[in-house]
């Protein structure tokens, strides 16, 4: 396969994945450990140590919204491996507020983490991935379709890299590279933890999850794991032929319909 630009040197694919010292970050480090050299990026050098312990991936602290240092951490992770073959754009943050009490500076920084950032980073990274004929796999939510209250700007912001990645997908599917959403609902994180306590439905968390996750047709919330398995799958050539498409990861909670749930517990 001729590359644009030379060949590009011998060894195992590179994988970036923005938040990548927790939860599903974490589970796709995991997950490609072994076969691809992975970077993984976040505010937290803890964090991101324990990941690296566990997968062998290299650890990056780093600020997505500092758009300056993502160009660098891109050109930096090119320049000690040759290459760049995909990118997880898996960092984001959710703060709940009403859109009626929503303070500017509330909707601004959860725009810049979870649009705007990897935005940037798709941008610097796609003269690689051209390079490569790589992969970009964005982690939006099934908050992107259906939203619930106080989720105002993450939903716009789910929605809208959603829509980024079908366009970096029309515009460079022809260089051969390939842009995909994958969009999970009630997975077990560590973020997902953060809103049970929140939401004060129960100190249980496996009670609180069990309560959220009532009228998901499969009864339960997914693991990280899971979602990674999935974005494995989109970096993969096994999804040479997937582009633009977006993968709900959710139990099947989308196709509930929420008006029907009476009758399904009646169902045995």
């Amino acid at each position: 396969m001729s590359q644009k630009g030379g060949a590009l040197p011998a060894g195992k694919p590179v994988v970036v994945v923005t938040g990548g010292g927790s939860g599903i970050g974490a589970a796709v480090a995991e997950r490609l450990a072994g076969s691809h050299s992975v970077v993984v990026c976040g505010r937290r050098q803890s964090s991101l140590d324990e990941v690296a312990i566990r997968s062998g991936a290299d650890a990056a602290v780093i600020d997505v919204t500092d758009y300056g240092a993502a160009r660098e951490l891109i050109a930096g992770v090119v320049a000690r491996y040759g290459r760049l073959d995909g990118l997880v754009l898996n960092a984001g943050m959710v703060a709940s507020a009403a859109v009626a009490d929503m303070a500017l500076d509330e909707w601004n920084q959860q725009i810049d983490v979870n649009l705007t950032a990897p935005f940037v980073m798709a941008q610097a990274a796609l003269p690689h991935l051209i390079k490569s004929q790589g992969a970009i796999v964005a982690v939006s939510s099934v908050g992107a379709i259906q939203t619930g209250p106080g989720l105002g700007a993450y939903a716009a912001a789910k929605a809208g890299i959603s829509q980024l990645m079908k366009c970096i997908a029309y515009e460079n599917a022809r260089f051969g590279v390939r842009a995909n959403v994958v969009a999970p609902g009630w997975i077990r994180t560590e973020m997902g933890d953060v809103e049970m306590r929140a939401l004060a439905i129960s100190d249980d968390l496996e009670a609180a999850y069990s309560k959220v996750s009532e009228h998901v047709p499969q009864r339960r919330a997914g693991t990280a794991m899971e979602a990674a398995e999935v974005i494995a799958f989109l970096l993969s050539p096994a999804a040479s032929f997937v582009n633009g498409a977006d993968y709900a990861v959710d139990g099947g909670s989308l196709i509930a319909n929420s008006g029907m749930t009476y009758f399904g517990s009646q169902m045995r």
